[in-house]
């Protein structure tokens, strides 16, 4: 029986060494989630190893099967263009297939409300909270969209209000929204940054949030999300099980 196909976690770097840091402390979960998986990490900059790096090493090594993983809550420009073309340049004996990205997920929703708690908010303060979904940004309406329905959706739960905000690109910023929910009559207002790892888009969204009453931690390495990136490297291996009978 062949060995399953090893994960190859896509990250997108930074200047900033809480985001590499933040990615490796992620990557550690997953592997202690999952006995036996092979687990490795590649930035499409600033840090190191390079994805083009550990391609050619794992290529190096014999492996086969690789499932790449984008560590990316929406399906915008580096999950349609990016990482396409890092793993275009792959060597050719390696098998690689690309895993859907992490957002949208329930268990994403949950990771977002557990670190609201851990701020300082309780279930008892839903009704009257109101709350910002402040995401990085992105230029593809594609992924507006999909944080605009998050935001729909996290409403019905119970929350007073939710209302999606950006650190870039898009409107409306995280003190924009802060201050509507203010105006909306919410008695508390809480920033939820649904982002993976700190970093210069992060602490925007942390410096908009001055006006509210909670700011939550970044998601990082929160159970639910390392248990999202197993259930998408599962979903990309099917097809592969079948081929290499794994």
């Amino acid at each position: 029986m062949a060995s399953r196909p090893v994960l190859l976690v896509i990250a997108h770097g930074s200047r900033d060494p809480r985001h590499a840091a933040t990615v490796h402390a992620l990557v550690r979960r997953v592997r202690a989630m999952r006995s036996g998986l092979r687990v490795e990490t590649g930035f499409l900059d600033f840090n190191v190893p390079s994805v083009h790096g550990v391609l050619e090493s794992l290529a190096a090594e014999g492996v086969r099967d690789v499932v790449a993983l984008p560590l990316l809550l929406t399906r915008a420009f580096h999950a349609k263009a990016d990482i396409p073309s890092v793993l275009r340049q792959a060597p050719a004996r390696l098998r690689i297939r690309q895993a859907d990205v992490l957002g949208p997920s329930p268990l994403l929703t949950a990771a977002l409300e557990r670190r609201l708690y851990e701020a300082g908010l309780s279930p008892a303060d839903k009704s009257s909270t109101g709350v910002v979904l402040a995401s990085a940004g992105s230029s593809d309406p594609e992924a507006i969209a999909v944080i605009a329905e998050i935001a729909r959706e996290w409403r019905h739960t119970g929350w007073c209000a939710v209302r999606p905000a950006f650190a870039s690109a898009s409107l409306p910023r995280t003190e924009d929204a802060v201050r509507e929910l203010r105006e909306l009559g919410c008695a508390k207002v809480a920033v939820a940054p649904y982002v993976l790892a700190p970093g210069f888009l992060p602490d925007r969204i942390a410096r908009g949030a001055a006006g509210a009453d909670v700011l939550a931690e970044v998601l990082g390495p929160a159970p639910e999300v390392a248990r999202v990136l197993l259930e998408r490297y599962d979903a990309a291996r099917q097809p592969l099980i079948t081929a290499v009978g794994a």
